[in-house]
């Protein structure tokens, strides 16, 4: 018997056992964002693996046309967890996207591209497995509202613990509310979510994620991060997306809601996702050796694959508006193109706390957690791999203290892109490197300019900004 056959196996003989009731299936549009249809256990059975279920594509973001919109997806069986926030016992698998006529994986299906990452990967004999171990730091929000109309548009965001509600009648305020910038470590009272970031651990842990550590993070108003255990870059995307996924529904359960905006709070550190990577080859860890910060000669030629196209790859690891509002100096951001063994401003990161072989990897610094990990994480393994291949030099880290540098020293220190039309543009001009192997097409690129800069940088650059009243409505 084949492990797929396995484990479909064991998922009929697991919802027999458990008096499964739905199967949910999630897939992944092209923006970034789960969709899920629901299937009675009756209607479920091992051809289902094989003949999947159909959907309208045309009505998801980024995909389809009316005139060919009919789609499949199918269920991949190493994917299942139960399911804890839907209340009749259900399951839940992840699904690729599949054209219906052919029955090949669909072009644009963002784990499809993920995979051929891997695949073309493989295939260079350079390694066999990339390890991605991302860092998603998120808000938590008790209050949100927000509008937009023709003569209006504002948003507003509460937290109990923020600063600005140091004064607020609470009939009591009790304080301990976060300062701006001091919101790392600090212990309860004034970290009031360590409860909830222990529910969401316990729920994490529940669906099969391994969890290494919860704090609260610099922000104040409920910045977090939960630190998951790195994983092969597949599995490391699809456990990113239920991570998302049991964390939002988890602070729902407790009357809260999270956000993964890098920047939803002016003033006040925004949140990143720092993406830790590691090639392996047999088991045997490729980045550790005797160059810079004990890396390997190839460790270095991925970063500068990384520094060399991340002003590109910044399109697909930075993919909104609002990414750039925290890509900024002054807060701690990534937004110096230059590598480093500590210096956290350099857009790449070289951890020193554990000198094991098996612990070296590249920390990038710049992404944040608002996109599509199956995209990001596959742009930046042919990134890297491009430096590897083109034996691309990173030049020299840049392990000062960038505050303390003055204007001359700082200006041959290349900055990532200020927008996301910037990043967009780059991309236009930059991406052979993506399209190696068929990885990302040339449609698939296209497709997310197009989609981006009509559905976002455009609408955003049309409507009025309440600042800007602000600055010139006495014009």
């Amino acid at each position: 018997m084949s492990d797929r056959s396995a484990q479909i196996e064991k998922i009929l003989s697991f919802a027999k056992e458990n008096h499964i009731e739905f199967v949910d299936l999630k897939f992944m549009d092209f923006p970034g964002q789960w969709q899920h249809v629901t299937i009675p256990m009756q209607e479920f059975d091992a051809k289902s693996f094989d003949t999947g279920f159909g959907f309208d594509g045309s009505s998801l973001r980024g995909w389809k046309r009316i005139n060919e919109s009919d789609m499949l997806i199918l269920p991949d069986p190493s994917t299942m967890f139960l399911d804890p926030f839907i209340k009749a016992p259900t399951i839940s698998l992840i699904c690729d996207v599949y054209e219906p006529a052919t029955r090949e994986k669909y072009s644009r299906c963002p784990r499809y591209i993920a995979n051929k990452a891997v695949d073309f990967l493989k295939s260079t004999g350079i390694a066999d497995t990339a390890f991605y171990g991302p860092e998603a730091e998120f808000f938590v929000f008790d209050d949100v509202r927000f509008e937009v109309g023709s003569n209006f548009s504002y948003f507003e965001v509460d937290s109990i613990e923020g600063k600005w509600n140091s004064g607020r009648q609470e009939n009591p305020n009790l304080a301990y509310k976060t300062r701006y910038k001091e919101g790392y470590f600090p212990v309860p009272p004034t970290d009031k979510l360590m409860d909830l970031r222990n529910e969401m651990v316990r729920n994490l842990v529940n669906v099969g994620i391994e969890v290494e550590a919860q704090h609260h993070e610099v922000a104040s108003g409920g910045q977090c991060e939960i630190d998951m255990k790195f994983k092969p870059l597949l599995k490391a995307a699809d456990q990113l997306l239920l991570f998302k996924y049991v964390v939002k529904n988890t602070a729902t359960l407790d009357n809260k809601t999270v956000t993964y905006m890098p920047k939803p709070i002016y003033g006040d550190n925004g949140s990143g996702m720092h993406v830790h990577v590691s090639l392996w080859k047999n088991n045997e860890p490729l980045f550790a050796g005797n160059g810079y910060a004990g890396l390997s000669e190839m460790a270095l030629y991925f970063i500068g694959g990384l520094l060399k196209h991340a002003p590109s790859l910044l399109a697909f690891t930075n993919p909104t508006t609002n990414s750039y509002k925290r890509l900024v100096p002054g807060f701690e951001a990534p937004v110096n193109l230059a590598y480093s063994q500590r210096n956290r401003s350099a857009s790449i990161r070289i951890p020193m706390y554990n000198m094991s072989p098996k612990a070296k990897r590249v920390e990038f610094r710049c992404p944040d957690p608002s996109g599509n990990p199956y995209l990001g994480f596959a742009a930046i393994l042919m990134a890297g791999l491009d430096g590897i291949i083109n034996r691309i030099d990173p030049g020299e880290p840049l392990d000062k203290d960038i505050y303390d540098m003055s204007p001359e020293e700082l200006k041959d220190v290349p900055s990532t892109p200020g927008s996301l039309e910037a990043a967009l543009q780059a991309l236009a001009e930059d991406h052979d490197y993506l399209t190696r192997g068929d990885v990302f097409t040339k449609d698939v690129i296209e497709t997310w300019i197009n989609y981006k800069m009509d559905r976002e940088v455009k609408p955003m650059a049309l409507r009025p900004h309440p600042y800007e009243f602000e600055m010139y409505y006495d014009c």
